[in-house]
């Protein structure tokens, strides 16, 4: 079975909460704070695995969670981190946000395993908050939340060259002379169900790696058939060989078919302009001299003039095939050498900062008081201790540094009002 794409969920760990605890020992009075902190939630990894060339080991297994960090202990003990959770991928791995589809990371070109979603930081034990104003503190810093996300990962087969044609032109006899690959070859009139890849061997250190992409059919840009399933592997490709019948065994006009597939690539987006092609006209050796001639005519005079070459080959004798393969190789040459990569559309860290966090500052007239409340002010307040002096001076920085005492002037606020932060009220003074 061959999978390119999967829906997954995965899961950073959870930081570890700091530990509220004090020494007791005998003959030791007074021994202070030791609470010690929280471990760090583990890391989500991915790792590109180039044995591997399918997505199938996520399609029985969609939810994958890194370990929580464990909480920290008395006599100033650091509780244990989490365990990283690795996940392998095949090279041409493409991570995108699941509800928008946006690129978070292309895994292409990633030789060293790359953390994609990090554990939360553990929290710090009390023994940090012990100040000569405050010897006994009574709280600790919670642990950093848990990342997490549904994602797909998406397989772009990775090859220089995509061949491509309409079912049953010829490609799978194609590319089993070309290469080493050994598809399934019979008069289909269906496509094949999945990507070939195989190597073509010029001698003396030449070759390159072709994709028999699977048959396009028309309306295969608005997902007709699999047709979105197949689009997306000649994204990767450098050189397209379009591969047409030539002797029309069907009944089908191979120039009607260039421009069809041709359409369909245009709707997808990829410009044929920007991804040269070659015209392979297969199934000469059922063709008279005559019948060669005036075909190879029409589609010279179609597509020459575009820029694209067209070289009569028979995939069954091997006519024509070297030919074609050498004119491949001097047009990928003349191309730069850069593996193409999708640019991100997301930050990767898709976890919430703090200053990332709403708040709302409004004015309550049936109360007569100033309200500031979301998820940044409850945030703050469950780690800032207020009765310490320190933790007063931080909460009037962090009112001063978040634009909150700018928002509350602009509502005209005077000396003397009151504010409230959830269970927190206090006069306002400049």
């Amino acid at each position: 079975m061959f999978a390119d794409r999967a829906k997954i969920y995965v899961r950073s760990g959870k930081g570890g909460d700091g530990h509220v605890s004090f020494r007791r020992e005998l003959y030791v009075p007074d021994g202070g704070p030791d609470g010690g902190d929280g471990g760090r939630g583990g890391d989500v990894i991915f790792v590109v695995d180039e044995g591997m060339n399918t997505l199938v080991d996520y399609r029985n297994c969609r939810k994958f969670k890194a370990g929580d960090g464990e909480e920290g202990g008395k006599r100033r003990c650091h509780g244990a981190d989490g365990e990283d959770i690795v996940l392998k991928v095949p090279p041409g791995t493409v991570i995108k946000e699941a509800d928008t589809g946006k690129v978070i990371l292309d895994l292409s070109n990633k030789t060293e395993p790359v953390v994609f979603l990090k554990g939360g930081r553990g929290g710090k034990g009390n023994m940090h908050y012990a100040t000569p104003t405050m010897q006994a503190p009574k709280y600790a810093q919670p642990g950093q939340p848990a990342k997490e996300l549904w994602i797909l990962l998406e397989l772009k087969v990775i090859a220089d060259v995509g061949l491509v044609g309409f079912p049953n032109v010829g490609k799978s006899t194609f590319l089993s002379r070309v290469t080493n690959a050994r598809p399934k070859i019979a008069n289909y009139h269906f496509t094949t169900l999945q990507p070939n890849l195989g190597v073509v061997d010029l001698g003396e250190g030449q070759g390159f790696v072709i994709a028999d992409i699977p048959g396009i059919i028309e309306g295969a840009a608005e997902g007709t058939g699999l047709g979105l399933e197949f689009l997306r592997h000649i994204e990767r490709t450098k050189v397209l060989i379009h591969l047409v019948d030539a002797a029309s065994t069907e009944g089908r006009d191979p120039i009607n078919d260039i421009h069809a597939i041709n359409q369909e690539l245009k709707k997808y987006g990829i410009d044929r302009n920007a991804k040269p092609q070659i015209i392979a006209a297969n199934k000469i050796d059922v063709m008279t001299e005559t019948e060669q001639e005036t075909v190879l005519t029409l589609l010279k005079e179609e597509m020459e003039p575009l820029g694209i070459p067209v070289i009569p080959i028979s995939a069954v004798t091997g006519a024509g095939v070297k030919e074609l393969l050498w004119k491949v190789e001097t047009m990928l040459n003349k191309l730069p050498p850069e593996t193409f990569e999708f640019e991100p559309e997301i930050e990767m860290d898709v976890m919430e900062d703090e200053k990332t966090l709403p708040f709302e500052v409004s004015y309550d007239e049936s109360a007569g008081v100033y309200v500031v409340e979301g998820p940044r002010i409850e945030r703050m307040l469950g780690y800032t201790n207020l009765e310490s002096e320190k933790g007063f001076q931080f909460f009037q920085d962090f009112l001063k540094k978040n634009g909150i005492l700018e928002e509350l002037e602009a509502l005209g606020i005077q000396d003397g009002d009151t504010v409230r932060l959830y269970g927190l009220v206090f006069d306002y003074y400049k």
